[in-house]
């Protein structure tokens, strides 16, 4: 039986730059009854470990390092007792967050191109995907026909470039290389807003 996808929606905010915006953040939750996956911590980690709702949760993977997608981060692992997954090419943007020289509160485990979670007879692998950050990471589930984008990519196109370590050629690269790729009827389950396919997006991607 494969897992089921649940998502958790969390506002706050978002801040880079020297600027704030209020966003509403999703949260992926992959697993069944009994243990499961979360796909990035923002703001608050209370709503997280309530969609938990006392599963095992065998990891916390973070699809990369702005702040809003982070900052619950080490204190949901404090109260589920599950590594952070995290790539470090957005070490930087970590650091921002949590202080540098803080061995208490770094990621515990590297997430890099290929890293497969195991969950609840599903498999999710790590595609590396840079541009929105140097270290964006999506997770692609083949037997659950999905991919987590992260900030990579939404319905309606690309994510956002215009800030620091950001970079539209490289965004568009990854997106046309690692996520057009995949089978037009994926579904693209997003850091922030709708869902939408790969298919879909093929005509927002230029």
């Amino acid at each position: 039986m494969a897992a089921r996808i649940d998502k958790t929606v969390i506002s706050g905010v978002f801040s880079l730059d020297g600027q704030d915006f209020d966003v509403d953040n999703n949260v992926w939750l992959v697993g069944d009854d009994d243990q499961v996956l979360v796909i990035d911590a923002p703001h608050r980690p209370e709503p997280i470990v309530e969609a938990v709702g006392g599963r095992k949760v065998t990891g916390i993977v973070l699809t990369h390092g702005h702040n809003d997608h982070i900052t619950a981060a080490v204190a949901l692992r404090e109260a589920v007792d599950a590594p952070i997954w995290f790539p470090a090419a957005d070490r930087m943007l970590w650091d921002m967050v949590y202080g540098q020289s803080r061995p208490a509160a770094d990621p515990d485990r590297d997430l890099t191109e290929g890293t497969t979670f195991a969950i609840a007879g599903s498999s999710l692998v790590a595609l590396h995907t840079p541009g929105h950050s140097p270290g964006s990471t999506c997770l692609h589930s083949a037997d659950l026909n999905t991919v987590f984008t992260g900030d990579t990519l939404f319905c309606g196109g690309p994510g956002a470039t215009g800030r620091s370590f950001s970079d539209k050629p490289t965004i568009l690269t990854s997106i046309r290389s690692k996520l057009l790729t995949l089978d037009g009827d994926t579904v693209v389950r997003t850091g922030h807003g709708d869902d939408t396919t790969i298919a879909a997006e093929l005509r927002t991607v230029h």
